[in-house]
């Protein structure tokens, strides 16, 4: 007999189980590890997570996040994606203002922080060196992004963080037989693309403090940003 399908919420919750326990790529697991052996002199009373970074939100999310990779001393430390560091500090008062997050500040997995209509991962789960992952390692997280996708029965709207998170979605779309080539997808700041499912893509500049602190992306063009993504998901 078929086994029984899961809901979103015990399947993602499996899946994250399964990512925490990943050890697929040697070089990210030496570097996350050896990140959370030295620390950072502002956290060396921390205990750091160390760990693949699991995704974090609404199982029943109509937005799904996907950026890059964990940031070494911020999620690497907190084990939740854009916690603790620039970056996270940029997106989350954008998503408490534009109603997706309960709160402005994420500061640690314990912070209280819960997410409304919108799951947030990454292509990579684990802190790579000079946040440049590999090809290799880029596609041996690439089947996890896959469930993901498949999980989220009330998925509308995708929000790439970055060119990198913008081609790994597109490399699913085509593995996963959505789209047959690449075509007009192309990544830049605010581009908008309806896919044959009848999902939208969304693109933005990454919200790395080169980024955000050089005035290439502003809070205005990214809470635009998560404006539209509620109006194509049809939220209020």
């Amino acid at each position: 007999m078929p086994k029984p399908k899961l809901d979103a919420a015990t399947a993602l919750a499996a899946l994250n189980a399964r990512i925490i326990e990943c050890t697929r790529c040697e070089r990210l697991v030496e570097y996350r590890q050896s990140v959370a052996q030295v620390k950072r002199r502002a956290y060396l009373d921390q205990e750091y997570w160390g760990r693949p970074v699991p995704s974090f939100g609404d199982p029943q999310a109509r937005v799904l996040i996907v950026g890059l990779a964990p940031g070494a001393h911020g999620s690497n430390r907190t084990g939740r994606p854009f916690t603790g560091d620039g970056s996270g500090n940029f997106l989350y008062p954008v998503l408490y203002e534009t109603g997706f997050a309960s709160q402005p500040v994420a500061t640690s997995r314990d912070d209280g922080m819960k997410l409304h209509d919108l799951l947030i991962t990454a292509v990579v789960r684990c802190a790579p060196p000079d946040n440049k992952p590999l090809p290799s390692e880029i596609a041996n997280c690439a089947p996890y992004l896959d469930e993901e996708m498949a999980a989220l029965k009330n998925l509308r709207v995708i929000v790439c963080l970055g060119k990198i998170g913008f081609d790994g979605v597109v490399r699913h779309l085509i593995r996963t037989g959505e789209i047959a080539r690449r075509g007009v997808l192309h990544f830049a700041h605010g581009a908008e693309y309806k896919l044959p499912n009848g999902h939208f893509l969304l693109a933005t500049y990454h919200p790395s403090l080169q980024n955000t602190n050089t005035g290439k992306l502003t809070k205005a063009m990214f809470y635009a940003i998560f404006r539209r993504a509620r109006e194509l998901a049809g939220m209020k």
